[in-house]
């Protein structure tokens, strides 16, 4: 099976394919993508779903529970044993 990918242009003028809904550029991503913090560590979709959701700060993300990170949108589950070992870094943890 293969999947159509369509020509995008951001806002900024960079084109790149994407095939799925997302409007996230992936050159824009780079560009935007901390130097460090523990949003440094994540993939860019996970990085820009926990922004977008207003999460930006271990504290923060510590405030959920670990199934409710995962119903945000473009958050896999690879991304739970990052977030974790971060929060314990930290002497967090998801919320129970």
């Amino acid at each position: 099976m293969t999947v159509e990918k369509s020509l995008r242009v951001c806002g900024k003028g960079h084109k790149y394919y994407k095939s799925s809904e997302c409007l996230s550029c992936p050159t824009c991503d780079k560009e935007n993508k901390p130097k460090r913090g523990f949003l440094s560590k994540l993939s860019s979709p996970a990085r820009n779903a926990l922004v977008h959701e207003g999460i930006d700060t271990l504290k923060g993300l510590s405030k959920y529970t670990e199934k409710d990170i995962l119903k945000i949108h473009g958050i896999g589950p690879a991304s739970l044993p990052i977030m974790r070992t971060l929060l314990e870094e930290e002497g967090l943890s998801f919320k129970k």
